[in-house]
This record gives C-alpha cells, structure tokens and sequence, in this order.
C-alpha cells in the first residue's frame, strides 16, 4: 500500500507539472501574438479624413458648425457640437436649406461628420446626413416623376484594369493549387463544401488550361457533367468585411485545408505567411473603418405633426423607389444597383403589409458611399429627391439633434465624400466596383 501511495504521489505530481507546462506554453503564445497585433496597429496612418480638411481631436465627433439662417458661417471655425436636443425645433431660415454629413451605418447623428466604427448588423441602417444641390438642378413642383440616369462605374476598360477578375492578395490570402492533370469534379467537392468554415467569404477560381482565364468555380460542381475540368486552382479568403478581419485561427485552418488537399491529390500547393496576411487583414479593415460611412437626410415634420405611411409610399413610388421586405424603399439604376434608400426616422420599418396604417414624425434618406460609384453625383440626386420629400410632406431638414440644417456645412461633407472615394480608387478598390461590394457587403 505504501509503494501505491508513491505511486499516486509521483502520478499527481507529474500531472501538475504537465498542467503547468501547458499553462505556460500557452502564456508565451498569447503574448506574442499580442505583441504582433500590437505592432501592425501602432503604424501611424494618415488619416483620410484629415486630408480631407476635416480636424479631429482624439476620439471626439467631428462635425460641420450647423447654423441657421440668421448666424454668419465662418468657413475657418473649429467644429462644434450641440450640447442638447430641444423638442422644440426652431424653423429653418431659408425654405430649401440643407446641410450633409457622413456617419458610419451604426445610426450616428446627421449634420456630422464621424470615424467608421465596424457596421455590426443590417439593423443600424437609419443614419442622418446631408449635402447641398444647386439652384439650377432644383427643380420646382411637389414630385419628381421621371427616374434619373447616373453613370455608376467606370467604364468596361477602366474597371478591368483596376479590378480585373477582382482576385486581390490586397483584400484575399490566395492558396495556389496546380497539377498536370485535370482535378475531378468530386475532389473538388471536398473543398467547395467548407466555403462557409472559415467565418469570411471564400471563393474558388479554376482554370481549365494553363494558359485560360480565371473562372469562378460553382459551388454544385456535380451540375458540371460534360464540362472540362479544372488543372490549376485559387482558393481565396477575404480578408475582411464589416464585421472586421479574419482571424488568425482561420487563416491557419484555410492553410491547412488547402495544403491537405493538395497533397490527398497530388498536386503542388503555395500558401502565404500566415502571420504576414493576418497583420495585411488589420490594416485592410483599420483602412476599411476610415472610409466605410453613409451619408444621409433626415426629414422631420413641423409642430408635432405625422407624416402618413401612405403618402410617403405614393411619393416614393412616383419618384422610382421600391419598398424592399426588409422595410426600407431602394432607389436602383437601369442595372439594378441601390443608389440609396428611404427608411423611417422612428424604429418601425416600412413593412408592405403595414406602412399604409403607419405614421411617423420623420423619414431618412441614405446613401452607402463606398458601394456606390461617382458619390457627388448620386448624392446631389438624393438631395434633390429629399428636398421634393420635405416640400411635399410638409417637414424640413435636421441633424439628430433636431437642429435646423443650412448650407453651410455642405462644401465641407461634399469634399469628404469626394476625398473617400479618391483614396479608394487610390488603393485599387473603386467605389461601387466588385471589390468594394465584397469589402463593404
């Protein structure tokens, strides 16, 4: 029994040692992790928004000085904010004033101009801003019939040599697979059945001779009988999205799944650093936060008053919008790309089945900038569509403070959302082109 006792002794003392071990293994991991993901973040950046002329102190909202009609706009002033929201709306000088401003999609104020936090979820669309439109373009009467034309990307040559097949190592970690003989289409089945393991996008792209052109490879390949089969593959995993970059775990498990194939079928496989993309994916969505804003127009109605679900639906319709089943109204062009929407400012949704019952003391129009291609453009469009809006219905234009918007923050947002849009052409992802739609879907 005494032998046993040592036994169980010298058992439990080597399980405590084992323990320890791991506990200090796994210490010495976190902090060198920690210490990477430091160092790709301490890189000072410019920020886009500075270039922009737009000033910012520390973590503080940034924001046009909103005045009304009577108070003298200094261009050169420091931005200010408003201390509290009166429910008592002054009523704006000038009848057609309006004022912009650019706000992240997770309901920030209007008449402001903020940094993108990431866009948690399809909920937090209601987001204020605004922006000017000329006299010339103003048109007068209640409603605007006739649907505008407005060029949304860039032209056939244009777009390709920018984004060709949209395959980036800028915004995806790209595995390379090859052999000399075509890959069946049931192996392939073994990697297009974990597209959706990896907790981001992934695509696959095959060529079906060395020298052919990329194609995406669908998902079913069983429906490709008959069809030539690939000999090189792309496997490519995005390396962010709204909800923010790919872990490191899934970069690692992406890896090994790739490499495992390849080696089952024979072929050669080319994987990136792991620890090398993962520190691309943090400054792809650092880069991502800075120009992923909307800008938008609330509507209120004056004196307490509502505005009628049906009234607005009949408006919207005359002018070219479509109620979606998620409750908000689309404005698309002739290729059926959403220019911007029209939601209620209040929290119910414009739902088909219960917005001619509905009333509401405020309506939203919004504009995604970075899915959007020649911004300005569409935005003097949206303009002039809300300024109809809040003619028509009675209401005017205010921040989230409910304060009276003017013009004289309009060149300021105006020049933001250009300066957006130009930093992303500069980094290769065109607003409103294909990468943009992945990055910023």
């Amino acid at each position: 029994m005494g032998n046993l006792s040592e036994l169980q002794i010298s058992l439990i003392g080597i399980g405590i040692v084992v323990v320890l071990g791991v506990i200090v293994f796994n210490w010495t991991q976190q902090r060198r992790y920690r210490r990477k993901a430091e160092q790709a973040f301490s890189r000072e950046h410019e920020d886009i928004l500075l270039g922009a002329g737009v000033s910012a102190k520390g973590e503080e909202r940034i924001e046009p000085r909103l005045s009304t009609g009577a108070e003298p706009h200094d261009p050169e002033a420091e931005p200010g904010t408003h201390s509290s929201a009166s429910p008592e709306v002054a009523e704006p000088a000038q009848k057609a004033n309006v004022h912009p401003a650019l706000h992240p999609p997770s309901r920030p104020k209007a008449g402001k101009a903020v940094e993108r936090t990431r866009f948690k979820g399809p909920a937090s669309f209601t987001v204020p801003a605004r922006r000017s439109v000329d006299e010339d373009s103003r048109r007068e009467g209640a409603v605007v019939h006739e649907r505008f034309s407005i060029p949304v990307a860039a032209s056939g040559d244009e777009e390709r040599s920018v984004e060709g097949d949209s395959v980036s190592d800028a915004v995806d970690y790209v595995v390379e697979i090859a052999r000399e003989t075509p890959f069946a289409d049931l192996t392939l089945a073994d990697v297009l059945d974990r597209k959706f393991d990896f907790s981001k996008p992934v695509r696959w792209m095959g060529k079906q001779e060395a020298d052919a052109s990329w194609e995406e490879i669908p998902a079913d390949t069983r429906s490709r009988e008959g069809k030539a089969s690939y000999v090189n593959l792309k496997g490519c995993l995005q390396l962010a999205d709204r909800a923010g970059p790919v872990s490191e775990v899934s970069l690692g498990e992406f890896r090994d799944m790739a490499e495992s194939f390849a080696a089952r079928v024979n072929a050669t496989a080319h994987c990136p650093d792991i620890h090398k993309s993962y520190s691309r994916a943090l400054m792809l969505d650092e880069f991502c936060t800075q120009v992923d804003v909307m800008a938008g127009i609330n509507i209120i109605s004056r004196d307490n008053s509502v505005f009628t679900g049906a009234k607005i639906r009949v408006m919207a319709e005359a002018c070219g919008f479509k109620l979606g089943d998620e409750g908000m109204f689309h404005y698309r062009d002739e290729n059926n790309v959403v220019l911007f929407s029209l939601g209620n400012y209040e929290p119910p949704p414009f739902l088909p089945d219960s917005i001619r019952t509905l009333t509401t003391r405020g309506i939203t129009f919004f504009l995604d900038v970075p899915r959007v291609a020649n911004g300005e453009r569409v935005f003097n469009q949206m303009v002039h569509l809300a300024e109809t809006f809040s003619e028509a219905l009675g209401g005017f234009m205010v921040d989230d403070n409910r304060v009276p918007l003017s013009d004289s923050g309009i060149r300021k947002i105006k020049q933001q959302l250009s300066s957006i849009q130009s930093v992303m052409m500069a980094r290769n992802i065109p607003p409103g082109g294909q990468i943009a739609l992945r990055l910023f879907g």
